[in-house]
Parts: structure tokens; C-alpha cells; sequence
């Protein structure tokens, strides 16, 4: 029976193992220093949970598992954990599988606001995305040279929030017209 491909939290935990041999703690820090939560649903007690997960499919081991607190295990991806890693990557990027985004059910349910709540709320929602463009460009101009993937990342979540703030924009000004 055929294993079912990781999910996405554990798609990026295991990258991270398979990066270089790590344990929960350094798992965290790394997480928080790169800015990963601001897109990947990875809590700071989740990563334990994710690590045990990984351990159990096979994808990551223990060498010589020492009677040393379960946070400072260090875990090495397995061949299996590269594979699966690389093959995760790979059906990520290649496949544009439809995100489920709460904007889109707020939109789709206009009929339950007036005119004027829902412009206020695209002109929040505008500042708020501003803010975030602001938030994700400093901390990328924070972490000095970028390694590729980092870059791609940061690259990539731009582009996705500037056509949201261009949208956001051209619905308030069509707001503003009537």
C-alpha cells in the first residue's frame, strides 16, 4: 500500500530535516527567523506532533536514539523522507490545485451587506494588506542574502498580496463611482 504524500506542514518540516539534520527546538527557530508561519500552518507544539508523525511514516529517524529529552533528538531525513520531500516539491509546484480562501466566502455572501459595509470593509481590508506588503519587504530586506528558496518565497507571497491590493483598489474605486 502506497503512502499518501505528506501534507504541506509536513512537506515543510521534513524540507528542513532534509536541509540539514535538526531537532524540535532548532526547528522552531528557524521557522520563526525565516517568517514560514506566514504561510504555512505550522504552530510552535505542532512541530513535535508533525516530527512523531514523520517518524512513524518512516520519513525521518532518530540514529541512536539517546535517553535525552524528545527536544533535543536530532532528526535525519530517511532516503524514504528525501524521496517523499522531492516528490512533494515537485506535485506542489507543478499543480495548480484550487486554495480554499475565506475571501471568496465573504464575496460570494455580498447579499447579507449593504453597499457601505461592504466598502468599509474592502477599505480595511486594503489597509491591511498594505501593512502586510510593508511587514513581508522588511523582513526579507532584514535577512540579508537569501538563499533561492527564500527568495521564491518571499517573491511569490508579494506578488500574491500586490494583485490582491491592486483588486482591492480597482473595487474601491468602483465603489467610489456609483
Amino acid at each position: 500500500m502506497e503512502q499518501a504524500p505528506p501534507t504541506p506542514a509536513e512537506l515543510t518540516v521534513l524540507a528542513l530535516v532534509v536541509e540539514r539534520p535538526r531537532h524540535g527546538y532548532d526547528l522552531e527557530q528557524v521557522i520563526e527567523q525565516r517568517g514560514i508561519r506566514r504561510w504555512a500552518d505550522i504552530g510552535f507544539s505542532s512541530i513535535y506532533y508533525l516530527l512523531g508523525r514523520l517518524e512513524k511514516r518512516g520519513l525521518v529517524h532518530v540514529p541512536q536514539a539517546p535517553a535525552a529529552a524528545t527536544s533535543r533528538r536530532v532528526f535525519h531525513a530517511t532516503d524514504a523522507g528525501r524521496r517523499a520531500a522531492r516528490e512533494g516539491v515537485l506535485a506542489l509546484i507543478a499543480d495548480p490545485a484550487p486554495v480554499a480562501h475565506p475571501l471568496l466566502v465573504g464575496v460570494a455572501n455580498l447579499d447579507l451587506l449593504s453597499e457601505r459595509e461592504y466598502t468599509e470593509a474592502l477599505a480595511a481590508r486594503l489597509a491591511l494588506v498594505e501593512e502586510r506588503i510593508a511587514d513581508v519587504r522588511a523582513a526579507a530586506a532584514a535577512q540579508g542574502p537569501l538563499p533561492r528558496a527564500a527568495r521564491e518565497v518571499f517573491s511569490y507571497s508579494l506578488s500574491l498580496m500586490e494583485a490582491e491590493r491592486t483588486w482591492l483598489a480597482g473595487r474601491a474605486r468602483v465603489h467610489d463611482d456609483r
